[in-house]
């Protein structure tokens, strides 16, 4: 007899708990978790497979515990006058904000964001034994200064996360609220931009904040501008004593030499992994401008995805839109959906997919 869930001495705060779990299918065009659809280009991933197979001479030997190298060379590309001081890496930025958490969160302090944001926040709270703190966002999920600055010394967070621009929304955050939040609160300020490279190209980003704001971290990824979804690198940028403190609670060499050596070599190629973004813009603006004709409802996005209101019926429209081989995100948000920018072949199928589900209703 296999045993269940409940029937197991699970902590009392995770019993009921739903882990992460956007669809997987096997299907033509998956565009729902927003990664970059387009491939590592083939000579980007030549050096990268040179970088791996002198990594693995030395495989047998534990890696950079420090993992030296690659916080270079985030530094160099980050800018801002950093170095490698002040630059954090894990696997995934999920693991970047576990860590962020496990520091300065966990049982008996709290962790507070602006709903809806992104899902695993709250999870990965719960998972270090924090209490997660919902905000509100205004009806177009924007969020100003006073209000975001009120909700923030009202909750007295441990831990507040700024997702700039937001998951699931695709909304901007401009940096007088996120200097705001910074302000009204004693606690740890994580600024994640993940989809920071697809932001207006004049847009400044969090980094220019960071100095004499010790409590303040810049996170970012490798999994969406990079197209390295797969290789599991995020990052982040803080003040070196808050990177002190991370290192009390990772796990020893918890970035491989492979990873280290993959990330390494694919910073090394910014440009040329960068020009993807370009293509994705111009897919999802377009995808924005079809969804409006069709008479859906797109909001701005400053990401690589469009959330879209006006859906009737969004698990319907889901539904037909899977039974056509296409994979969209149903973030939970009433009539509304979310669509990944694929490349022009896949953005295409989508809108002409959905173009037809609309024609049969």
């Amino acid at each position: 007899m296999t045993a269940r869930l409940d029937d197991l001495p699970i902590r009392d705060d995770l019993r009921g708990q739903t882990p992460y779990g956007a669809p997987q299918a096997p299907l033509p065009v998956a565009l729902n978790v927003n990664e970059n659809t387009h491939p590592v280009p083939e000579d980007v991933a030549d050096d990268i497979l040179d970088a791996v197979a002198r990594a693995l001479g030395e495989v047998n030997r534990y890696p950079d515990r420090e993992f030296t190298a690659l916080r270079e060379a985030f530094a160099e590309y980050l800018g801002h006058g950093l170095d490698r001081d002040g630059i954090w890496a894990a696997n995934g930025s999920n693991e970047v904000l576990q860590h962020v958490l496990q520091a300065f969160a966990g049982p008996g302090r709290t962790a507070f964001g602006f709903a809806p944001t992104y899902s695993m926040y709250p999870l990965l709270a719960r998972g270090t034994g924090a209490e997660w703190i919902s905000g509100g966002r205004a009806a177009d999920f924007s969020v100003a200064p006073e209000d975001a600055a009120s909700q923030v010394a009202n909750a007295a967070p441990d831990v507040v996360f700024l997702c700039a621009p937001n998951n699931p929304t695709g909304t901007p955050l401009d940096l007088e609220t996120i200097a705001a939040v910074y302000d009204a609160t004693d606690g740890v300020v994580v600024v994640d931009e993940a989809y920071q490279e697809f932001a207006p190209r004049d847009t400044p980003s969090a980094l220019t904040l960071l100095p004499g704001r010790e409590r303040m971290v810049v996170s970012r990824t490798m999994s969406k501008a990079f197209a390295f979804a797969g290789a599991r690198v995020g990052y982040l940028a803080a003040d070196p004593a808050l990177i002190d403190a991370l290192r009390l609670v990772r796990l020893p060499y918890h970035l491989s030499a492979l990873t280290q050596a993959a990330a390494t070599a694919a910073l090394g190629h910014a440009e040329t992994m960068l020009r993807m973004v370009d293509d994705i813009v111009g897919q999802r603006d377009r995808i924005s401008a079809t969804l409006d004709a069709l008479g859906y409802e797109p909001y701005e996005s400053w990401t690589n995805f469009v959330l879209f209101g006006g859906v009737d019926d969004p698990r319907a429209t889901w539904q037909a839109l899977y039974d056509r081989g296409i994979l969209i995100r149903d973030v939970g948000i009433p009539h509304h959906l979310r669509v990944t920018a694929g490349t022009e072949q896949e953005s295409t199928a989508f809108l002409d997919a959905l173009a037809s589900i609309d024609s049969a209703a």
